[in-house]
C-alpha cells in the first residue's frame, strides 16, 4: 500500500529545498543528504498551505527557491541576488527551520485516500525516474572511466614498448662499443710489436 506523502523544507547551499515524500528518509535521497538534516535541524515536515500545495502538485520533485526568500517553491529557481553587505562581504542567510514558524496559518489537509493515492504513485513514478536518470549518468560515468582507463593502458603499453626497445638499442651500442674497445687494445698491442720491430730496424739500418 503506497504511503501517504508528506511534505519536508530544508536549506543547502543557495536554495530552500522542499519536497512531497513518505519519509524524512525518502526526502533525504531526494536533495542527496549525506548526514541526517532532521537530526540535525537543519530540516523540519513543513504545513505551511503555500509549501504543502506545491510539493503536491508536483510529489517526489525537489522543489527550490533563493535561501532566506519567502516566494514561491518552483522546480528551477534563480540564485538569491543579495548574498553580500553593502561592505561585500558575504552575508550568512540561512535560516533556522527548527522550531520555524510558517508565515500563513498553518491548514490541515483534508483526508482524500484518493488524492493521497495518487500523489503516492506520483512521488514513486518520480523515485524510479530519478533512479533511472541516476543510473543513466552512472553508466555515462562508468563509460568514460573505461575509455579513460583504455588510453591509459594504451599510453602505458606505447611507453612500456618504448622503453623495451631503447633498452635493447642501448644493450646492442654497448656490446658494440664493448667490441671497438677489444679492437682498439688488440690494435695497440699489434702497433706496439710493429713499432719495436721497426725501430730496431732503423737503428741497425743507422749502425
Amino acid at each position: 500500500m503506497a504511503r501517504k506523502l508528506k511534505t519536508y523544507q530544508t536549506s543547502l547551499g543557495f536554495f530552500d529545498l522542499a519536497i512531497a515524500a513518505p519519509s524524512m528518509k525518502a526526502a533525504l535521497e531526494a536533495w542527496g543528504a549525506d548526514s541526517n538534516l532532521f537530526h540535525q535541524g537543519a530540516a523540519m515536515q513543513s504545513e505551511d498551505p503555500d509549501v504543502v500545495a506545491a510539493t503536491m502538485a508536483a510529489p517526489g520533485v525537489v522543489l527550490k527557491r533563493p535561501v532566506g526568500s519567502s516566494g514561491p517553491f518552483k522546480e528551477q529557481a534563480e540564485l538569491p541576488t543579495d548574498l553580500t553587505d553593502d561592505d561585500g562581504s558575504k552575508k550568512a542567510r540561512r535560516p533556522k527551520l527548527a522550531g520555524q514558524k510558517p508565515r500563513k496559518q498553518q491548514a490541515k489537509r483534508g483526508n482524500d485516500p484518493a488524492a493521497d493515492r495518487k500523489a503516492a504513485l506520483a512521488f514513486e513514478k518520480e523515485q524510479k525516474r530519478r533512479e533511472r536518470e541516476h543510473a543513466k549518468q552512472e553508466a555515462a560515468r562508468q563509460k568514460e572511466r573505461e575509455r579513460r582507463q583504455r588510453a591509459i593502458d594504451k599510453a602505458q603499453a606505447a611507453l612500456d614498448a618504448a622503453r623495451q626497445n631503447h633498452e635493447k638499442n642501448a644493450a646492442d651500442i654497448r656490446a658494440e662499443v664493448e667490441v671497438l674497445e677489444e679492437r682498439a687494445q688488440a690494435e695497440e698491442v699489434r702497433w706496439d710489436k710493429e713499432k719495436a720491430k721497426l725501430e730496431a730496424s732503423l737503428r741497425r739500418a743507422r749502425g
